[in-house]
């Protein structure tokens, strides 16, 4: 939580480091389709999101298992198969991202 320290407040180093982590253009849109519509696949994620670039979705993706929500599965098969799912950091974000859908849905009307 925010200290304040004259009439500055400390930054928040919780909410700073998450803003890092997840605050790619299509991060939270990724966790959401892997975490609650069991789309584990590349051309999947594309199709679900829609106007992503490859190599966005493909970075995106990179940095997601790198920050320890996803793993990545390879296969080793030719052609190749890959598979992503939540790790336990990205299974305990689910009631973030259920909150957030909520939300959004009712403060926003969608």
């Amino acid at each position: 939580m925010a200290r304040r320290r004259g009439d500055e407040i400390e930054r928040c180093k919780a909410v700073s480091t998450l803003q890092r982590m997840i605050g790619g253009k299509w991060k939270i849109e990724i966790l959401f389709y892997v975490a609650l519509k069991d789309v584990r696949h590349f051309g999947q994620l594309r199709r679900c999101i829609g106007n992503i670039s490859e190599s966005t979705l493909s970075r995106q993706l990179k940095e997601l298992v790198e920050d320890g929500f996803l793993t990545r599965i390879d296969f080793g098969e030719v052609p190749p198969r890959v598979e992503y799912e939540l790790t336990q950091q990205g299974r305990s974000f689910i009631p973030i991202l259920l909150a957030m859908k909520e939300w959004g849905e009712t403060e926003l009307g969608l």
